[in-house]
């Protein structure tokens, strides 16, 4: 059962669901993996996924049955994937059909879940159960209720997206194949809806946007937490010395239309072209055949370097060659790229929408304000025109970006936070509040 006041113990025990938790992989199964990695030093934890992600996980050195728990539902899961893998092949249709048919599937993992653990959750053998992952909001918890009912508090998150696509920019939704948008919020209809929200505990809200959509009746016990973080062993040091002339400014991302690299280029192509500024574009997608036509067209030669997708363990030293990290995506959930280059030291320049817009501060970078497609590419120009004129300020600032995420967004950082909500659903601390969006803790 829950402890009652001023009586939690140092180390909660808690039952962490991450259904997707790899090591190995990236975007949310690496979320989901670091974030529960870095809570094993904060709780007594034991995380139950699923099996696909069993081997990678022994190869960090936790042990299966002590440490960590896996349940089997590839079973549904492996055909789902391909209906979904054909469906997108065929038709190109977009992101929402993914999570759509994956918060049909995911049910079936919590009823074996609660077949394995019910009983304990029960009796008290933990003082918390935590679904870290999924991730969307769009996919709801058949066993909110169930630990409600026997007493023991259930903390739901970082629940993040659904994300309003921009009103400028729905001929790049539509060249997203994102026609299902438009009926996202039929999963208020899917059971577990109501109920996930009603019995939540805490439920961990990791953008504003999200905590829009919740319910006025969950609000009271939400708490602000983006999701993404960084590890600072990637990341060592940061970009030092005079801020190089031209100046050089990286992009990180998928090559798809609304991540904007085509607007990045056509932003700098007049300062590339008089030798003022280089840009460095790391990633791969479909979009890249035609950035690269894009380049040519425009004349900008070796100005624009475009020769695709960085290792992870590489990043560092690629970015650290650049001075200011420009990234005007008009529909960004997360934005852990914008972390990784803050905690290098770079200075990003983002469109004043959705995550990037929260992770970045007055004093640490630079939000342009979104505006139709050639008032942004307008706003982008101007604010790189003056940073090649004034480059003074860079590096200052910089440091700022980069002690922020040291504080405030590491995966460390991240479990002490959520170690103060488990505090309070314990009823050890009042409601934690972090900010909207996160202020510094010290």
């Amino acid at each position: 059962m829950s402890s009652t006041q001023g009586q939690a113990p140092q180390r909660p025990r808690v039952l962490l669901i991450a259904e997707a938790a790899n090591p190995e992989w990236v975007s949310v199964p690496l979320v989901g993996w670091s974030h529960a990695r870095a809570l094993f030093d904060h709780a007594d934890v034991h995380l139950v996924t699923q099996v696909r992600n069993q081997e990678a996980i022994e190869k960090t050195g936790f042990q299966l049955g002590r440490e960590f728990s896996v349940i089997d539902t590839e079973g549904l899961a492996k055909p789902v994937w391909k209906v979904s893998d054909t469906v997108r092949r065929l038709t190109g249709i977009g992101f929402t059909f993914d999570t759509a048919l994956a918060s049909l599937a995911y049910p079936w993992f919590e009823h074996q879940l609660w077949q394995r653990f019910g009983a304990a959750i029960a009796r008290g053998d933990y003082d918390v159960v935590h679904r870290l992952t999924p991730l969307s909001p769009t996919t709801p918890s058949i066993i909110a209720k169930r630990c409600a009912d026997v007493g023991v508090p259930f903390v739901w998150g970082p629940i993040n997206g659904g994300v309003p696509w921009p009103a400028a920019f729905r001929a790049v939704q539509h060249k997203e194949r994102e026609w299902l948008h438009a009926v996202r919020g039929a999963h208020r209809l899917l059971p577990g809806y109501e109920s996930t929200r009603r019995y939540a505990a805490a439920t961990v809200v990791g953008s504003l946007a999200t905590w829009e959509q919740l319910p006025r009746y969950a609000r009271a016990k939400a708490v602000y937490l983006p999701e993404n973080a960084i590890d600072p062993a990637r990341f060592p040091g940061s970009v030092t010395g005079p801020v190089r002339t031209p100046l050089r400014v990286a992009f990180v991302g998928r090559l798809v239309p609304y991540k904007g690299a085509d607007m990045l280029i056509e932003a700098v192509a007049d300062l590339v072209k008089a030798g003022k500024l280089v840009l460095d574009i790391i990633g791969d997608g479909p979009e890249k055949p035609f950035l690269q036509a894009m380049v040519e067209r425009l004349g900008l030669g070796a100005g624009v370097r475009l020769d695709g997708w960085v290792p992870h363990h590489e990043m560092a030293e690629r970015l650290k060659q650049s001075d200011v990290f420009g990234f005007p995506s008009v529909r960004e959930f997360g934005g852990g790229v914008v972390l990784e280059a803050m905690a290098l030291g770079l200075v990003p320049v983002v469109a004043d929408y959705a995550g990037p817009a929260e992770l970045v501060s007055d004093d640490t970078g630079y939000k342009i304000p979104l505006a139709p497609r050639d008032e942004l590419i307008a706003r982008f120009r101007a604010r790189f025109e003056d940073l090649v004129a004034h480059p003074e300020g860079l590096r200052a600032m910089g440091e700022r970006g980069r002690a922020r995420v040291l504080e405030l967004f590491t995966w460390d950082a991240k479990a002490r936070q959520m170690l103060e909500v488990y505090r309070w659903v314990m009823g050890a601390r009042g409601k934690p509040d972090f900010g909207r969006p996160l202020a510094r803790l010290a």
